[in-house]
């Protein structure tokens, strides 16, 4: 099936002669039709049309809380029903600049917090995606685009990943600038990625880092480039932290059994895997990252609850009245930490290639009334360092994930050593039954 394409396959396929980008877009299209009972978008293009330039014939699924002129942004929310922005996202922009077409715009939570969206996992039925990027994480899952954008402030990239079984890039903090793309916590939010495989995050990641002036966090990555023949390559084998933080006990007994496998996979083809404790200073993260969310969210939507108690819903105003409780001086040393913490991981890591890690708890929970616990993730985000969600497993026909870890800035150094465990893996690429 053409739409079962992943990006670079795409692409290697155009420039070759065996599929035009016309008939491509058109079957990844029709394949969103056919899947509308996953509830993956809330608008498709009516009629895509092939853009110009290098990615020609390419759809992406974007996030609904990035902001598309020709297209309505809702942010989850009733409040913007009937948005439609004055411009496109950095992001978007970027994308359309290379020739990629937006397919649609994909579920969010409500402002990409906890109230969930309408979107199911494409492997069952009545159970989540994962959130906030729920859409997008589904859309690539389900066969409909080999790209999609999403968003990531605890959890919303890696987690919704491994619940459906596709490769999970959140970048670097920011790599990709945020403009156009609604806040929930600016000094924890990262624009992110869904893709099929490795080669195509780091491929797309190649095309999309950059900087603007109006997104005053943003810091571009150290440029690269991979070719669309030889792909990424992967490192020699590598020297992996093992890494238990102090949440381990809410992990399910087949994700660790899982961690367990991947981790003598690892070993047998030449990694070296070692046990590694993080100091105890890090255990202030999950603290320090509730304190920054409360905050910078009670601000980011004070007044839109007030004026829409309506119209939002009841997590985001106890967020909204928690962050409103948090004295100033909290909220500064939670920065400060922050800060510091990231640079120690350099110091912590040294001599390591990555962090080995889970995603998530376990598979994707039954039920849409919640989208997973983001705990697992957290720490990562909050320090702003690249993480990526790899496809290693299932229980009970869910998928299930790791996660690996890289540290700050070093995006393309976490991508090869990702595609090398993905390699020792070996798991083909698959797609749920319609």
């Amino acid at each position: 099936m053409l739409n079962h394409l992943g990006l670079v396959d795409a692409l290697r396929a155009f420039r070759d002669g065996h599929v035009s980008p016309g008939d491509y877009l058109v079957a990844c299209h029709d394949a969103a039709r056919a899947r509308s009972d996953l509830s993956a978008f809330t608008v498709l293009a009516a009629d895509p049309a092939p853009g110009d330039g290098a990615w020609e014939g390419i759809p992406v699924g974007v996030k609904d809380i990035i902001a598309t002129a020709d297209m309505p942004t809702t942010n989850g929310s009733p409040v913007y029903a009937d948005h439609v922005p004055a411009a496109d996202a950095w992001i978007v922009a970027r994308l359309k600049s290379l020739g990629a077409s937006v397919l649609g715009k994909t579920v969010s939570t409500e402002f990409a917090w906890r109230h969930p969206g309408p979107t199911h996992n494409p492997w069952r039925r009545g159970h989540t995606p994962g959130g906030s990027s729920s859409g997008s994480a589904a859309a690539v899952a389900a066969g409909i685009v080999p790209l999609a954008l999403g968003t990531q402030t605890f959890g919303s990239v890696i987690r919704p990943a491994a619940y459906c079984g596709v490769v999970g890039l959140k970048p670097s903090y920011g790599a990709i600038p945020r403009v156009g793309v609604h806040p929930l916590a600016s000094s924890l939010d990262h624009v992110g990625l869904f893709t099929r495989s490795v080669t195509d995050a780091a491929f797309a990641l190649a095309r999309l880092i950059g900087r603007d002036e109006a997104d005053l966090h943003g810091r571009p990555l150290p440029g690269f480039s991979i070719d669309l023949d030889t792909g990424l390559p992967p490192r020699e084998a590598p020297r992996l932290a093992l890494v238990q933080t102090t949440i381990w006990d809410r992990a399910e007994p087949e994700q660790r059994a899982l961690l367990d496998s991947a981790t003598t996979a690892f070993r047998t083809a030449g990694a070296h895997v070692s046990n590694l404790v993080l100091p105890a200073a890090f255990e202030v993260l999950w603290d320090c990252a509730r304190t920054l969310l409360a905050v910078e969210a009670s601000v980011c939507f004070g007044s839109l609850v007030e004026r829409f108690p309506d119209r939002t819903s009841q997590p985001l105003k106890d967020l909204v009245a928690e962050g409103a409780r948090i004295p100033a001086v909290a909220y500064v040393e939670a920065r400060r930490r922050q800060a510091d913490l990231r640079a120690d991981l350099d110091r912590v890591l040294a001599g390591y290639d990555a962090v080995l890690t889970l995603p998530a708890a376990g598979p994707a929970p039954e039920g849409l009334a919640s989208t997973g616990d983001p705990a697992f993730c957290v720490p990562w985000t909050c320090l702003g360092v690249p993480a990526v969600a790899l496809p290693a497993g299932e229980s009970r026909g869910l998928p299930l994930g790791i996660q690996l870890v890289g540290t700050y800035r070093n995006d393309l150094a976490l991508l090869r050593t990702a595609r090398w465990c993905e390699t020792v893996l070996a798991r083909p690429i698959t797609f749920p039954a319609s």
